[in-house]
């Protein structure tokens, strides 16, 4: 039975582990605990273990290079595969001393079913035992890894993400969601790696609802892994290739910066591999929705000239039309129009909005809310879907699933019941207010 469980209990792990796929740090996989922790259970009622067996040893250097490995990050499998032939490598040539050990030979079958998993190539790459020596140093996932299991540090770097879409709505670096004006140019990200500007224009004549026509995007020159690129997007131009026609940066078959097309003149991709930092940049109907992950460190290393920041600080306070917290949290206590049901544009009345975003949206969540205020204030039915994918956006980059839906808050933080009344009363003084 004991020589058997490693792998048994791997197998039926592997369901689980494409799940966590989701963005979200990985520190290594159920299926590898399960492994580990079968190998170490047999490992300590394994009393005539030879000395000269290394098994151990292999484990342990399998999980220094395993552990900080991130599955949101491009390269995971590659590198997850490259670290399993390197484990496959060193129960080989240890084979000789530890005939006969059940840790072992639990430890071969084990990684012979996480190589089939994971469809790992037996031929190939591995990865050396020695991280601090042959980390990529255009691979952000890998330098930061050799920087913590320098420091002895087994937490794996914290990534931070920022999104805007609708007319528009803002969810800053900490969470924070807002509704703005923001008219004008205004810089979303100005660190040292990276800059994000948007460019906003009125949506409906008389209304201070604006949304997004124009993104410029700015990867800053870095060592010898990329020369400055520039991205621009523009209503009905989302190009796939940066402003110099180019579609990556940096040298070799792994490109540490490239721009991947998904939607032809809809959606497209970047990932800096350099920088751990992905970006989405979408049009749906006449203008652009925004979503970025970024590693916390990268995000946070700005000058004091550079503290004007959306994605970091928010909407100023001048820009805001909302109440700061939301959309409604606080609105829903003020004195109301005696209709619930005011057609704040022709087309759609709160019953309609709720109705056609509910179909997209079951989760009565800010992200519903800011369907329904689209909807009510310019007419467009394009904001429902820019609502949509702005929350599937959340979903591929956002670390903490626990965190992707917001939902407006009470006074006192609590949080609010989303009953279909509130947030229609809520969202007609909210339309009132941008009107007037």
């Amino acid at each position: 039975m004991g020589l058997r469980a490693a792998p048994s209990s791997a197998a039926a792990a592997a369901a689980e582990v494409e799940q966590r796929r989701r963005p979200g740090l990985c520190p290594p996989p159920l299926e590898l605990l399960l492994l580990l922790l079968s190998l170490g259970l047999l490992h300590a009622g394994d009393c005539q273990q030879p000395a000269q067996c290394r098994i151990q040893k292999c484990t342990t250097d399998f999980v220094s290079l395993t552990s900080h490995l991130n599955s949101a990050v491009d390269g995971f499998d590659s590198e997850f595969c490259k670290a399993l032939r390197a484990y496959a490598g060193c129960t080989q040539r240890t084979s000789k001393a530890c005939r006969g050990n059940l840790v072992y030979h639990s430890a071969v079958l084990g990684i012979s079913d996480l190589m089939s998993q994971r469809n790992c190539s037996k031929d190939g790459p591995t990865s050396s035992t020695n991280p601090e020596v042959t980390h990529d140093p255009c691979n952000y996932h890998s330098h930061a890894g050799a920087r913590e299991h320098r420091r002895g540090d087994q937490n794996p770097p914290s990534y931070l993400f920022c999104g805007l879409f609708g007319d528009p709505h803002l969810r800053t670096f900490k969470d924070h969601f807002q509704t703005c004006k923001v008219e004008g140019a205004w810089p979303l990200i100005d660190n040292n790696y990276l800059s994000v500007q948007v460019t906003n224009v009125p949506v409906v004549p008389g209304s201070s609802a604006t949304a997004t026509n124009k993104i410029t995007i700015i990867f800053k020159a870095h060592h010898e892994c990329t020369d400055q690129k520039v991205y621009q997007a523009v209503t009905d131009d989302l190009p796939a290739a940066f402003v110099d026609g180019t579609t990556s940066g940096g040298d070799g078959d792994a490109k540490s910066l490239r721009i991947v097309e998904r939607e032809s003149g809809h959606y497209v991709e970047m990932h800096a591999r350099y920088i751990g930092t992905t970006v989405f940049v979408r049009q749906v109907g006449r203008y652009l929705t925004l979503a970025i992950r970024m590693p916390e460190d990268l995000a946070m290393s700005y000058e004091e000239s550079q503290d004007l920041q959306l994605c970091l600080n928010g909407c100023p306070l001048s820009e805001r039309i909302d109440d700061g917290q939301g959309q409604v949290s606080a609105i829903l206590g003020h004195s109301l129009p005696r209709t619930s049901l005011v057609q704040a544009w022709p087309g759609y009345t709160l019953e309609t909005a709720n109705t056609q975003c509910h179909e997209k949206m079951p989760v009565k969540d800010i992200y519903f809310q800011s369907c329904v205020f689209d909807l009510l204030t310019t007419g467009d039915a394009n904001f429902t879907a820019a609502a949509h994918s702005a929350l599937e956006d959340v979903e591929a980059l956002h670390p903490r699933k626990e965190r992707w839906h917001i939902f407006p808050s009470s006074g006192n933080g609590t949080p609010r019941g989303s009953s279909d009344l509130s947030v229609s009363l809520g969202l007609t003084c909210l339309i009132l207010i941008v009107f007037l």
